[in-house]
């Protein structure tokens, strides 16, 4: 089998910060493989490592948040990507706001949109939740960089993928 190695590390896509809540909990992770797949209606589709205390909670989500972050907000993008919500309440240390089936809404996102949770597939050691936008954000001024994989690849992960 190929591990397309060579395709993969020419790529720089932005980094999402997804985040659930349910039967009382909240998770949040910072995730890589995300895109829009349907224009009419739209769809969207995020992939979550079954590694993750996020995916667990998400498994039970009737929606999930999904965050654009700017460069500059690296600290964000360390919490939810660097540390694990198995050891750390990671919400204790962010702004947020509870919106469809209390989604957690991160203050500090640049833009965001919460969806609700129309499907979920196997993906390998990821799994995707097809999601169908239900709120959005405001639409932010100006286009800032935002955050990029090549921006993440030095942090080490709380869990592996």
């Amino acid at each position: 089998m190929v591990e397309l190695d060579t395709f993969t590390d020419v790529l720089n896509y932005p980094m999402y910060l997804v985040t659930a809540s349910a039967a009382g909990e909240q998770a949040g992770c910072l995730v890589g493989f995300a895109s829009q797949c349907s224009i009419h209606p739209v769809r969207y589709v995020v992939w979550l490592s079954k590694a993750n205390r996020t995916y667990r909670v998400a498994r039970q989500a009737t929606h999930l948040g999904v965050h654009l972050v700017r460069r500059e907000d690296e600290a964000l993008a360390a919490l939810f990507g660097g540390e694990t919500g198995d050891r750390v309440d990671k919400f204790d240390r962010v702004g947020w706001q509870p919106r469809d089936g209390g989604t957690p809404v991160l203050d500090d996102a640049w833009a965001w949109f919460v969806g609700r949770v129309l499907d979920r597939f196997e993906g390998g050691d990821h799994e995707g939740f097809l999601l169908t936008p239900v709120t959005e954000s405001p639409r932010p001024s100006g286009r800032p960089p935002l955050l990029c994989l090549t921006d993440v690849v030095h942090l080490s992960p709380g869990h592996p993928a």
